[in-house]
């Protein structure tokens, strides 16, 4: 008997009446022949409550405690989702991440999962059980508490799909599939039916928020079978898969506006070998992640750097440069929030010239100042100002022709 992995998103939970039809969901796919496990993301808005309500108590809350804290979103879901499968004549059994196994590192509020031990799962789903899985957490060798950073619950699943060589992982969500760019931001945006793990990868990390990036590293490393479609319908959605040929005949295949990073610069920095070393070394050891990184070299032996980050990691990412600074003796640092990362992302990008010079001449059109800009095979990111992100996204849009057929 096959097994699939499905896992259910916060908005395909939010109330009592969608719940009902997940387990409806859940309990046709079961009588049609096939084992399940079934990965559940926190109720609704649950996590965006409990992280509000933690910023009104504590400026800065331990990461511990707050792992303490998001991981009872998703011990709700699974427990009141099995009781509406067992109103349905099912045999649905519920357990937290730290009940079947999944070990992390300790790196609490973005842990990474070490080992899942299968046999709880392997136990229950022989006793017939649908096992629901709360997505998003883990525990440490010494028992603590973890979180898997946001959107964890798709990592959650895509690791059980490996761990059980299931047939598929589906993540169902509020949306119909990937989509050429985000539909509330380009209505003309057009679903895709299949998209390569690099493509979605790349669109994930940029800020395009279906899938945690994570969880289609470990989805591309294991070749594991991954299909994104609507909970709220029986639409086909799209398949994520390895490349296939006619990939590369399409140029670009999406479009990603990230408008939750800030950038940060520090000036004047002495022009000598080692002192972006020494910056970024402090941010790496603080656990700050940085995105795109740009210098500016000047005529008088020093240089500008500026680098983005994550407007979350933003209060500590300045204590972090703060010592940076003093480190390196730059003169003065200063932070911008009133940014946007736009980017286009493509297979096909690598065998056709001329992307980057259309995508620039259409910011140009627009009037749309370029900041910074990164590029990758299958890549071309710009920053650009806040209040332009959006303009800047359905303007590429349309010029790459990536509206409804």
């Amino acid at each position: 008997m096959p097994l699939i992995v499905q896992k259910y998103g916060g908005s395909s939970v939010a109330n009592a009446e969608r719940i009902k039809q997940v387990a409806k969901r859940v309990v046709q796919t079961k009588r049609k022949g096939n084992r399940l496990v079934v990965v559940i993301s926190a109720l609704g808005r649950t996590t965006d409550q409990f992280l509000k309500i933690a910023g009104q108590v504590a400026e800065r809350p331990s990461e511990r405690e707050m792992d303490m804290l998001l991981a009872t979103g998703e011990q709700a879901s699974v427990a009141i989702l099995a009781m509406a499968i067992q109103e349905l004549g099912e045999k649905a059994i519920s357990f937290t991440g730290p009940q079947v196994g999944i070990i992390t590192d300790q790196s609490h509020t973005r842990a990474r999962i070490l080992d899942i031990n299968t046999e709880r799962i392997r136990q229950a789903l022989r006793g017939g059980n649908i096992v629901l899985v709360a997505g998003f957490q883990g525990k440490t060798v010494t028992e603590e508490i973890t979180t898997l950073g946001r959107g964890g619950s798709d990592l959650t699943a895509v690791a059980l799909a490996k761990a059980f060589h299931a047939k598929q992982c589906e993540i169902y969500t509020d949306v119909g599939g990937i989509y050429t760019a985000d539909p509330r931001v380009v209505p003309q945006a057009r679903k895709r039916s299949r998209i390569s793990y690099d493509e979605i990868l790349e669109l994930a990390s940029l800020g395009t928020q279906v899938m945690q990036a994570r969880s289609i590293e470990v989805g591309k490393k294991f070749n594991i079978p991954i299909l994104v479609r609507s909970s709220l319908n029986h639409a086909c959605g799209t398949w994520i898969s390895k490349e296939i040929p006619n990939m590369e005949e399409v140029v670009v295949s999406g479009i990603a506006l990230n408008q939750d990073e800030a950038k940060i610069t520090i000036f004047k920095v002495p022009d000598r070998p080692g002192m972006a070393a020494k910056i970024f070394k402090t941010l790496a050891d603080d656990d700050i992640n940085v995105d795109m990184i740009i210098q500016n070299k000047t005529q008088t032996n020093l240089t500008d750097i500026s680098f983005t980050v994550f407007k979350s990691d933003l209060k500590r990412a300045m204590d972090s440069v703060k010592k940076a600074a003093r480190l390196v003796r730059a003169r003065s640092i200063s932070c911008d929030q009133d940014i946007a990362k736009v980017s286009i992302v493509g297979v096909g990008m690598k065998s056709h010239s001329g992307v980057a010079s259309k995508m620039f001449g259409v910011l140009a059109k627009n009037k749309i100042n370029i900041e910074m800009i990164s590029t990758s095979e299958i890549k071309i990111s710009c920053v650009v100002r806040g209040t332009k992100g959006k303009l800047a996204a359905r303007a590429i849009h349309q010029a790459f022709g990536l509206g409804k057929k």
